[in-house]
């Protein structure tokens, strides 16, 4: 350190004592500068490790950032959702972000936090490189924290409200994969996936595409309505639909530019029907899971390795588990503690991680 001048992210992980994806979270995070090389690479100043580490004393070690106060990241204006004018508008270039209200646990690449979307500060503004989430139907599903049996108004009214939030999250060029039902009958039939994607593009995410998963039980479904009559028959479509939207930019020129999908992935999976079976709520303890196969496949499609993949309606933690099997930093979010709990659970059994290497803040169980 002494004579040298310029440091690649390998030298400078090891100089501060952390690990590589560590370094790319402080950089992202603006914890740290590089510049870069003309085939890439980063390169980090001398002057600037010593003047992170100079700062460094003042607080925890940057590997466990659930001990940090509080941190300032300069952005562009956030698009927030005016409830009371019923329009979109631009706040100040400055946000405030607690790392540490919430933490459920934290480890290397995968963080928890306990906390309601709508309320959080976790999330640094224009800082995600692609949300992967299911929000919850408004079919009467019972969820430990949450209503599922509004009005749809009612449920149109929350969708903005969170779908306002997921906007400022991203980047400029960050993607946003939404499963959500083609349509609703329970209750009334509603034009669910319709509904949301115009109440997205009117707070101003573009649209890029629309992906069929057939989850394959059609043998599960019986007739509704009019038997064998025009009376009143019921159209059941047993699929769901993944909508695949954008924030400013289609193109992704940010993070590492490394993919790691095989061809023949790319060819299944840029064809619009995806054929895989749905989780067993038994097997994973959630009245609503989704199988790890689909955020796996959206992480993998509109990412890069590296990238960080935000799950706002965390529940049983299977975005998660996809980014710990892709090499991504996954934060979680869900605003029920049990869900939380299991969706930890879940990565320390089926991620196979050592819990050891967790920070689990209090509260954690």
């Amino acid at each position: 350190m002494e004579s040298k001048q310029m440091f690649n992210t390998k030298e400078t992980a090891k100089y501060l004592g952390v690990s590589q994806s560590t370094i790319y979270r402080m950089e992202k995070q603006g914890l740290i500068s590089s510049i870069r090389t003309p085939g890439g690479q980063r390169r980090f100043k001398k002057e600037s490790i010593e003047k992170y580490s100079r700062k460094s004393r003042t607080f925890e070690a940057p590997q466990n950032p659930s001990k940090y106060k509080t941190a300032y990241f300069v952005r562009e204006p956030e698009i927030a959702y005016d409830i009371k004018k019923g329009i979109i508008s631009p706040e100040s270039s400055v946000y405030k972000v607690d790392t540490s209200t919430n933490l459920y646990f934290q480890r290397e690449n995968i963080w928890i936090y306990n906390d309601d979307i709508l309320k959080t500060t976790c999330i640094g503004q224009g800082s995600i490189d692609l949300i992967v989430m299911s929000p919850p139907y408004n079919v009467d599903i019972k969820y430990n924290s949450h209503d599922d049996t509004m009005s749809h108004d009612d449920y149109l009214s929350f969708t903005k409200k969170w779908l306002g939030r997921c906007y400022g999250f991203l980047k400029d060029d960050g993607r946003f994969c939404l499963n959500i039902p083609l349509d609703k009958n329970k209750g009334g039939q509603q034009s669910v996936c319709a509904d949301i994607t115009t109440i997205a593009k009117q707070i101003g995410f573009k649209y890029h595409s629309t992906i069929v998963w057939n989850e394959q039980n059609i043998s599960r479904r019986t007739a509704w309505g009019s038997w064998l009559s025009a009376a009143a028959p019921y159209v059941i479509a047993p699929v769901e639909v993944i909508v695949v939207l954008y924030k400013n930019r289609w193109k992704k020129t940010s993070g590492s530019r490394k993919s790691d999908i095989t061809k023949k992935e790319f060819m299944e999976w840029t064809n619009g029907v995806w054929n895989f079976s749905g989780e067993s709520k038994k097997r994973v303890g959630h009245p609503a899971p989704f199988p790890i196969e689909l955020p796996r496949r959206c992480i993998k499609l509109f990412s890069f390795v590296g990238d960080t993949i935000l799950d706002p309606f965390l529940g049983s933690g299977s975005t998660l588990l996809a980014c710990l099997q892709t090499d991504r930093v996954g934060i979680g979010i869900d605003i029920d503690k049990k869900y939380c709990d299991l969706a930890k659970t879940r990565l320390l059994t089926e991620g196979q991680i050592n819990q050891l290497k967790f920070n689990v803040a209090s509260g954690g169980r």
